[in-house]
């Protein structure tokens, strides 16, 4: 599986977020100052995620992408446009429902922004385990099935903030539950991540939608 990588670029307002290979915690508190930087930008129109090259992605990511799709609606940027064609990562996200945050599309070119990699710093324990409990809070936030798998870890998380417990990036992601498709880990951090590894059948009931209007912008 490819080492994962987060590009990011725009074209008047639309935002592309392109997830490369198997994404995972260890890129994602840069991912986290970006989306503050995307949504601060006068320009924002919307936001568009490509994963047509993505073999996975961790439970924080989603959780991020999640937070992305929130505060576009509330910046009425309306919901972000995912174009993918995996069958494993669209029941994925079907799965947690983000059929209801995102449109979807099997495009390979929607958009015109040209992506570059999004320079990546190794991140603090700190700002880590801050990162991972709001996006787990997100998740939890969309439905009650998120809220059962994540329950446990978020309070676990919450826990250790309020003690002043210094846990290190590993404990963390040994707090992870169970994903309740796989059995797998629904990692955090270094465990096995979300993607065309863990998740073989097909989705069902995804609202594809073209988004065609997005070229010509």
């Amino acid at each position: 599986m490819q080492s994962g990588q987060i590009m990011v670029g725009d074209h008047q307002g639309i935002y592309v977020v392109k997830l490369v290979g198997d994404v995972r915690l260890n890129l994602c508190t840069s991912f986290d100052s970006f989306i503050d930087r995307m949504f601060s930008r006068s320009d924002f129109r919307s936001v568009v995620f490509d994963m047509h090259d993505t073999d996975g992605v961790d439970s924080t990511t989603l959780g991020l992408m999640a937070k992305i799709a929130f505060r576009s609606e509330a910046s009425d940027g309306g919901k972000p446009l995912v174009l993918c064609d995996d069958r494993g990562l669209l029941h994925l996200l079907d799965s947690m429902g983000f059929d209801d945050l995102m449109d979807f599309s099997s495009e390979a070119d929607a958009y015109q922004a040209e992506p570059a990699p999004l320079k990546c710093d190794a991140p603090d324990e700190q700002s880590a385990r801050e990162m991972v409990l709001e996006a787990h809070r997100v998740l939890m936030s969309m439905n009650k099935e998120n809220a059962d798998t994540f329950r446990d870890l978020v309070h676990a998380l919450e826990s250790e903030q309020g003690g002043g417990k210094a846990e290190t990036s590993n404990r963390v992601s040994e707090s992870e539950p169970e994903d309740r498709e796989t059995g797998r880990n629904a990692h955090a951090g270094n465990h096995h991540s979300h993607g065309r590894a863990s998740h073989n059948h097909a989705s069902g009931g995804h609202s594809r939608h073209s988004h065609k209007s997005l070229v010509n912008h």
